[in-house]
């Protein structure tokens, strides 16, 4: 019940037809996160694309400059002097088909996989386990590299992958509720300045249609596209 209370209590100090300047909004976002966990902050963006079209997918990664607030759980498949790279550069888990016997026996003890090009052959045997899940290493997003010390670095650093759905909206998460305004709209910028580079040639009309910013427990609160398009430079 209580539960229940704080939600409506939230919403009510929320105003939906409201589009909030983003500082505005994420100073309400902090006020109306009252979870007793530090909840995620997670920006949802409406798209002028149609994504079932491949010239129109908006899919790549972003490295946020003050991270997500919590650890990120590494995976690396490489062998020989990339494996002992990967480990260097603080992978929590470095292997190779160990790791698909471990997968397919159902370990997910991991938030992000990063594979070696020669390794993606083996890797292509639990695509199918990886894929729903969000997990498979992708040349897009750099995740399939030989650079691995430098994949690893930037997965630790709170790098971000993002990817249209289809009714062409992008989820991702941007923080803690724990962050300070400040921090919480520099990555959002920095979220939204790789979007716009991301706009495909084809993609006709609006691109940014509908910004919003909400908490794991709390409303979604609407956010001024325009206002957000001029702090990105």
């Amino acid at each position: 019940m209580a539960t229940g209370k704080k939600r409506i209590a939230a919403k009510s100090k929320v105003d939906r037809s409201v589009n909030y300047a983003l500082s505005d909004a994420l100073t309400l976002l902090k006020e109306v996160a009252n979870a007793n966990f530090d909840e995620t902050v997670d920006v949802t963006v409406r798209l002028g694309v149609d994504p079932r079209k491949a010239d129109q997918m908006v899919r790549g990664a972003v490295v946020l400059p003050h991270g997500l607030g919590k650890q990120v759980r590494v995976l690396v498949f490489a062998k020989g002097e990339k494996a002992q790279e990967a480990q260097q550069a603080g992978a929590d888990f470095v292997g190779a088909e160990d790791l698909v016997e471990k997968i397919q026996g159902g370990w997910f003890e991991f938030d992000t996989a990063i594979a070696t090009p020669d390794m993606m052959g083996l890797v292509g045997k639990i695509g199918r386990i990886l894929g729903p899940r969000g997990l498979m290493p992708n040349p897009k997003v750099g995740t399939v590299t030989f650079d691995v010390g430098r994949a690893v670095n930037e997965s630790k650093s709170g790098k971000v992958e993002y990817r249209v759905e289809k009714a062409g909206i992008v989820h991702a998460p941007v923080g803690k509720a724990s962050f300070d305004a400040a921090t919480l709209q520099d990555n959002i910028v920095s979220l939204m300045d790789a979007l716009i580079k991301a706009k495909p040639a084809t993609a006709k009309g609006t691109y940014l249609k509908k910004i919003s910013v909400s908490s794991t427990m709390g409303p979604g609160i609407f956010v001024d596209v325009a206002g957000v398009q001029a702090l990105v430079k």
